[in-house]
């Protein structure tokens, strides 16, 4: 890392504790320090952030009856982070999406299971893994695991547009801009940075909430649907329903370890 990186860093750093400028930082960043609005019970604090060990996330799919019911999900998460819509289907990017449950979980269909597994859209996102392959195959460090709190994030302005990380992630979970995505954003949100040509992007668990005490905008627009807390607390919301229900995740067999659980 060279001085004037490191610098900003700790200034950056400073910023978020004491409260000074820390908006933009927060913003543009993802630190852990800031001012925002009171957060649930559970949630752990240090200043205003929500801080956790391991941040994960349950997916019921008992609660899914149509795709009606997961196109909020998808506008909160994707008008938050300037997603741009394009009609072009192999250029668009994709930060939360939905498939079906033979492609997400292949392998692990059968034509005996429950008839409404075959029919329920899921939604799909970055899983967030405890042992991430993109973060390995990223010669920049633009993908790095956020060791405090597992999540796996971006550096928009490391990134190379190599897509190493792309062929390296088993989910499909990462999205290239072949263009420039700026032109189709109907509305951009000045408080989240956007992007460029060439460059890859993918869900961030909402950082930059979590570091001004909110939840994921996903989380907070589906009705019940997703569940988000911290793994490493036993007394957390998903870890409760961990115990109370059988859950599964994406292609276990690979060793990734995804933070997100399905209710099936």
């Amino acid at each position: 890392m060279d001085s004037s990186r490191r610098t900003f860093l700790k200034i950056a750093g400073v910023a978020a504790v004491t409260g000074w400028g820390a908006r933009p930082v927060l913003d543009s960043f993802a630190s852990s320090g800031g001012h925002g609005e009171a957060v649930e019970p559970e949630a752990k604090k240090t200043g205003e952030a929500l801080i956790g060990k391991h941040w994960g996330m349950v997916v019921d799919t008992t609660q899914i009856e149509s795709i009606d019911d997961l196109e909020p999900i998808f506008e909160a998460c994707h008008k938050l982070h300037n997603v741009p819509v394009l009609k072009n289907k192999r250029h668009r990017i994709m930060w939360i999406w939905e498939d079906e449950y033979e492609h997400v979980f292949p392998g692990q269909e059968s034509p005996y299971m429950v008839e409404r597994l075959h029919k329920t859209p899921l939604p799909v996102l970055c899983n967030h893994c405890e042992n991430p392959p993109c973060v390995r195959a990223c010669p920049t460090k633009a993908t790095f695991k956020r060791e405090s709190d597992g999540i796996v994030m971006m550096d928009f302005h490391r990134c190379i547009g190599c897509r190493f990380c792309m062929a390296a992630c088993p989910f499909g979970a990462r999205s290239f801009n072949f263009r420039d995505p700026r032109p189709f954003i109907e509305e951009i949100n000045r408080e989240f940075p956007t992007r460029m040509k060439g460059v890859v992007e993918k869900c961030n668990f909402c950082a930059e909430r979590l570091a001004v005490g909110k939840m994921p905008a996903c989380v907070e627009a589906s009705n019940g649907i997703l569940t988000f807390g911290d793994l490493g607390d036993p007394e957390s919301e998903v870890r409760e329903l961990l115990r109370e229900h059988f859950t599964i995740r994406r292609k276990q067999e690979l060793g990734t370890e995804p933070s997100v659980y399905y209710i099936v």
